[in-house]
C-alpha cells in the first residue's frame, strides 16, 4: 500500500506541472518543482541531525525506566484489567504478563521495545487460538489497544517540535493525552459492543474511574480557565508533568541502586544511531509531499474541503491537518511526513501545526500493526479488528481535531 501511495504522489506531482507548463503557460511549473525535491532532501537531514541530542537524552532515561524495572511496575499495574477484558484468555497465562509489558512500553514512549513486546504477546495469544488462521477476541482486543496508540508522554513528537523551532514543544502534552485517551476509549468499547464484552464488572469500573476522573479533572480545571490562559496554564502544566516524569524515572533508578549516569550514556549512545537510521524515510517521503505541494495538487485538495466544509458553515482551518489524518491509518513514516511538511508550511506554532501533532498522537498505524501483529502469528481472517481500529483512529483524529480549536484557536 505505501509503495502506491509513495509512487503516486510522485505521478499526480509530475502530472499536475505538465499540465500547468504545457496548458497553464506557467514556465517555473518544474523549476519549482525541483527546487522543492532539493530544499526537501536537505529538510529530511537537518531535521534528523538536529534530533541527535534530544533523542540521546531521551532514550538514556528510557534505559533507566527499563534497567530500574520501572516497566515491570507499570505492567503488574495493568494485569488485572487484561484478566477482565480478556476471559477466555487463562488467569496467570504468560500472554497477560507480555501484554501489560507491551502496553506499558507504549505509555512510556518505549517504541523499539513495544513491539517485540506485543509480538510476543501476539505468539502467546497464539497458543490459545484452536483456528490459527483466524483472530480470536482477544487477540483483536489487543491489536485495537495498540492502534489507539495509549501514550502518556509523547516523546518523538515534542522532538520533532523542538526541531521544528516551536516555541514551547510540550505544549501538545495534554492535547496528545486527551486525544489518545478518546481513541483508546471508543476502540475499546467498539470491541466490547462487536464481541459482547461484559466491561461492566468492578474490576474494569475501578481502573475506569481513576481514568476518567484523571481525565475529566484536567478537562474540568482547564474549561473553568478563561479562553485565553488556557494555552498557557496547559503548556506550564504539561511541562511540569513532563519534568515530574523525568525526576521520577531518575529517582526510581537510584533507589534501584542503578549507576544512574553511565545507564544513562549506554542509552544515550543509540540517539545517533536512531537519527541517521530515519534519514532515508524522511527523504523518501518529504519529497514525495514536497513534489505535491509545489504541483498545486495539496493546495488543490486543501481548497477543495475548504470550500465544502465552508458550505456547511464550518471552521475550515482544520483542512490544513487532514493529509496527516488520512495518512495516518496507512504508514506511520507518511504521516509523520506531512506533519513535518505541514509544521513547515504552515508553521510550527499555528492551528494547523499544533493539530497535526496532537493528530500524529492521539492514533497508531493502523494497517502497519495489523500487518506486523497478524503477520507475526499467520492471522489470515481479521475478523472485526480492521473495522474497530479504523473506528478508533477516527475518534481520535476527530477529538484532535476538536481539542487543537479549544486549547490553540
Amino acid at each position: 500500500m505505501l509503495n502506491i501511495i509513495w509512487l503516486f504522489f510522485f505521478v499526480i506531482a509530475f502530472a499536475l506541472a505538465t499540465f500547468d507548463w504545457l496548458v497553464g503557460g506557467n514556465q517555473a511549473a518544474f523549476p519549482d518543482l525541483v527546487k522543492s525535491l532539493f530544499d526537501m532532501a536537505k529538510l529530511s537531514v537537518t531535521i534528523a541531525i538536529g534530533l541527535i541530542g534530544v533523542l540521546a537524552f531521551w532514550l538514556g532515561l528510557l534505559r533507566i525506566a527499563e534497567q530500574s524495572g520501572l516497566v515491570n511496575k507499570l505492567a503488574r499495574l495493568l494485569a488485572p484489567l487484561f484478566t477482565k477484558l480478556m476471559p477466555e484468555v487463562p488467569k496467570g497465562h504468560p500472554a497477560l504478563g507480555s501484554i501489560s509489558m507491551n502496553m506499558a512500553a507504549n505509555m512510556l514512549g518505549l517504541d523499539n521495545a513495544a513491539t517485540p513486546m506485543g509480538i510476543r504477546a501476539m505468539e502467546q495469544l497464539q497458543e490459545l487460538n484452536p483456528n490459527k488462521s483466524t483472530a480470536t477476541n482477544a487477540q483483536i482486543l489487543f491489536l485495537v489497544l495498540n492502534t489507539s496508540a495509549v501514550t502518556i508522554i509523547p516523546i518523538t513528537i515534542m522532538l520533532y517540535r523542538a526541531q521544528m523551532g516551536a516555541s514551547d514543544p510540550a505544549a501538545i502534552f495534554l492535547p496528545i493525552l486527551l486525544a489518545t485517551s478518546a481513541s483508546t476509549f471508543f476502540g475499546l468499547l467498539a470491541v466490547a459492543w462487536v464481541q459482547k464484552l461484559s466491561i461492566i464488572n468492578r474490576v474494569v469500573g475501578l481502573y475506569f474511574l481513576v481514568f476518567a476522573a484523571t481525565i475529566g479533572g484536567l478537562v474540568t480545571a482547564l474549561f473553568l480557565l478563561p479562553a485565553g490562559k488556557m494555552s498557557e496554564v496547559s503548556s506550564a502544566l504539561g511541562n511540569f508533568l513532563l519534568m515530574a516524569a523525568i525526576v521520577l524515572i531518575l529517582l526510581h533508578g537510584w533507589r534501584r541502586k542503578l549507576a544512574v549516569y553511565e545507564e544513562f550514556v549506554e542509552g544515550a549512545k543509540e540517539g545517533f544511531k536512531v537519527a541517521v537510521t530515519i534519514i532515508p524515510y524522511l527523504v523518501a517521503m518529504l519529497t514525495a509531499i514536497g513534489a505535491l505541494r509545489a504541483s498545486g495538487a495539496l493546495d488543490a485538495f486543501a481548497s477543495g474541503l475548504s470550500w465544502l466544509f465552508s458550505g456547511l458553515g464550518l471552521d475550515t482551518r482544520f483542512v490544513e491537518a487532514l493529509p496527516t489524518a488520512l495518512m495516518k491509518p496507512f504508514s506511520g513514516s507518511g504521516a509523520r511526513a506531512m506533519m513535518l511538511e505541514t509544521m513547515e508550511s504552515q508553521g510550527v506554532d499555528s492551528l494547523a501545526g499544533y493539530m497535526v501533532a496532537t493528530i500524529q498522537g492521539s492514533t497508531e498505524t493502523t494497517f502497519y500493526v495489523l500487518t506486523v501483529y497478524f503477520g507475526a502469528v499467520g492471522i489470515k481472517k481479521i475478523r472485526h479488528a480492521l473495522g474497530c481500529g479504523l473506528f478508533a483512529d477516527l475518534a481520535g483524529m476527530v477529538a484532535a481535531i476538536l481539542i487543537g480549536y479549544w486549547f490553540f484557536a
